[in-house]
């Protein structure tokens, strides 16, 4: 039986519209870096100072970029607002009448991960925890994220805990985690192909299956 679902959130929970990505990108080249596509594909769902620090060309820009990569999140955020994705309100709704506790974790730090519930409608009504990389040692694909949700929530055993994300670094947290089901989503930037060669118990097109899933 799973206690504990642990869930990214942008491209997964969240639709922003690719954002962070553009972001990224755009910060990392006006501090002087040339970012492939690949590159930016690698660092999905990754921690973004460590994203920027692994693609940038002089390491005493990343400070610099990093404060620029929230500003342009910010101002991405404010012209085009991000949202629950279709279906997630429903579903997460479902899982919490079920009496499944619901995490949200993600690659941002703690000054973007504090406004964004706020913007996206999400409360403690929704969800019973958000962890961000600022509060564990490393992001994904280190399994931190989703232990920590796991003390936040009450949570002990790890095989009561399913994780989902549109990453292959989400699959791999989960996987690094010993989760007992770990899926992946198609509501991001990545297709079936590409998250179906990393290690994986299910994938579904987006959180609001989850239910059916589990029946």
């Amino acid at each position: 039986m799973i206690e504990l679902v642990v869930l990214d959130t942008a491209g997964t929970t969240v639709e922003e519209y690719s954002a962070v990505y553009v972001a990224l990108e755009e910060a990392v080249r006006a501090a002087g870096g040339s970012p492939t596509k690949a590159d930016i594909q690698r660092w999905m769902g990754g921690d973004k100072r460590e994203a920027i620090a692994g693609m940038a060309s002089d390491q005493s820009t990343v400070d610099g970029a990093l404060a620029d990569f929230g500003s342009r999140l910010a101002a991405a955020y404010a012209a085009r607002p991000p949202h629950l994705l279709p279906g997630v309100g429903g579903a997460l709704a479902k899982l919490r009448a079920d009496g499944i506790k619901i995490a949200l974790t993600t690659g941002f730090d703690r000054g973007i991960t504090d406004s964004l519930p706020a913007v996206v409608g999400v409360d403690d009504s929704v969800v019973d925890a958000v962890v961000c990389v600022d509060d564990v040692a490393a992001g994904r694909p280190a399994p931190y994220m989703v232990f920590r949700a796991m003390e936040l929530t009450g949570a002990r055993d790890v095989r009561r805990v399913l994780t989902a994300g549109d990453t292959v670094r989400d699959l791999e947290a989960g996987t690094n985690a010993g989760a007992a089901m770990v899926v992946g989503v198609l509501s991001g930037g990545l297709d079936a192909t590409s998250l179906g060669a990393v290690r994986h118990t299910h994938l579904l097109p987006s959180v609001a299956d989850l239910p059916a899933l589990l029946g």
